[in-house]
C-alpha cells in the first residue's frame, strides 16, 4: 500500500496594481469616510484592500479601463453627489427643528440609574419618522443626568445636524416621589 501526498492546488492571483508608496491602488465605488470620495483613486495597504474595501464592494481595482470610465462619468457622479448632499442638508434642517423626549429612571438629585445612549436616541427619532443608525449619533459620553442636551448627528462627511434631547424622569418616578 502506497501513500500519496495530497496535491496542492495552485491558485493564480491577479497582481493588484501597486502605488508609488508600495500600497495597492484602488478606485472608490462609494464614499468612504476618512479615505476618499466616489471616483477617487486611492492607495491603501493590501490587508485593508483585500479584507475590507474589496469584499464590502466599496472599491475596485484601479485598472486603466476603470480610470477612463470614471473620467467619462465624473460629471454625472458629481451631479449625483450634489443631489445626495442637498438631500442630507434638507434632512439636517428637519433634524435641527426636532426635539425629542426620553424618559429615564432617576434619583432625587437628577442622576440617572442607567444612562441614555445612542440606541435610545435612535429609537426616539424612529418614533418621529427619522431612520438613522446608532453610529451616526455622536455623543461625547452617555447621558447620565436629567436635562436638555444638544446631540450631534453625522449624516455625511460634509453634513452634521443637531438634535435637542430632553431627558426627563419617568412618570412612575414622579408619582413615587409625591
Amino acid at each position: 500500500m502506497t501513500t500519496s501526498t495530497p496535491r496542492r492546488r495552485t491558485q493564480t492571483f491577479k497582481r493588484l496594481p501597486k502605488g508609488e508608496n508600495g500600497g495597492i491602488q484602488l478606485l472608490l465605488i462609494h464614499n468612504v469616510e476618512h479615505l476618499g470620495k466616489q471616483g477617487d483613486i486611492i492607495e491603501v495597504k493590501s490587508g485593508y484592500a483585500l479584507n475590507f474595501l474589496l469584499p464590502q464592494g466599496l472599491a475596485t481595482v484601479a485598472t486603466d479601463h476603470h480610470k477612463r470610465m470614471v473620467e467619462k462619468h465624473r460629471e454625472k457622479l458629481r451631479a449625483i453627489e450634489l443631489e445626495k448632499l442637498s438631500e442630507f442638508r434638507k434632512l439636517a434642517d428637519e433634524l435641527g427643528r426636532q426635539s425629542i423626549t426620553i424618559e429615564a429612571n432617576a434619583n432625587d438629585e437628577g442622576h440617572l440609574y442607567g444612562s441614555v445612549g445612542a440606541h435610545e436616541i435612535v429609537e426616539s427619532l424612529k418614533g418621529a419618522s427619522f431612520t438613522l443608525a446608532t453610529d451616526q449619533i455622536r455623543l461625547e459620553g452617555p447621558l447620565k443626568e436629567l436635562g436638555l442636551y444638544t446631540v450631534k448627528v453625522h449624516l455625511h462627511s460634509e453634513v452634521d445636524a443637531s438634535v435637542k434631547v430632553w431627558v426627563v424622569p419617568t412618570v412612575a418616578a414622579d408619582a413615587a416621589g409625591n
